[in-house]
């Protein structure tokens, strides 16, 4: 799914493909050539949402995503990781949710069972390592609230450019 579908020129073809394979996408949301999936199903999206080029999701716990999303380029979504601190190291997986009206910013990095909140946004590079409230703004590494989005949010985020 990677190596091909990642690659198709049509929105049309990648979705009917991505369905295919598991992954529920809302009327009027597309995901962007050369994203990649670390696996097949876990994986909703809602309503005139939007993933980027080049960004990694990591769908081996579920991954949820609402509508009017904004997803930009290279953002990483993470679902599982190593617990550092057990003896075996052993291997954990929390599902990951971004609600509606989210904006993500480019190379940010979402960690293991992160919940942004309605009209939440990421600004870009920021690792965020804890759930963000509803219409807070958080940048950095790790991120921490540095503002505050107004509550009154009612913009589609739909986005199809040709060749993207």
């Amino acid at each position: 799914m990677n190596d091909f579908v990642a690659r198709l020129l049509s929105h049309a073809l990648r979705r009917v493909a991505y369905s295919r394979a598991g992954l529920v996408m809302g009327s009027g949301s597309s995901i962007h050539r050369g994203v990649r999936f670390d696996g097949t199903g876990n994986f909703v999206m809602g309503n005139n949402s939007v993933i980027n080029r080049g960004c990694r999701l990591d769908n081996r716990a579920m991954v949820t995503i609402g509508s009017n999303v904004s997803i930009s380029e290279e953002v990483i979504v993470l679902t599982a990781d190593h617990d550092p601190v057990d003896r075996d190291f052993s291997g954990r997986e929390r599902p990951v949710q971004i609600d509606d009206y989210v904006f993500v910013g480019t190379r940010a990095t979402i960690l293991p069972g992160v919940n942004l909140g309605h009209g939440a946004v990421v600004a870009a590079g920021a690792v965020v390592t804890r759930s963000v409230e509803p219409f807070s703004i958080v940048a950095g590494v790790p991120a921490r609230v540095v503002g505050q989005r107004r509550n009154d949010l009612s913009y589609s985020a739909e986005y199809k450019p040709f060749f993207r």
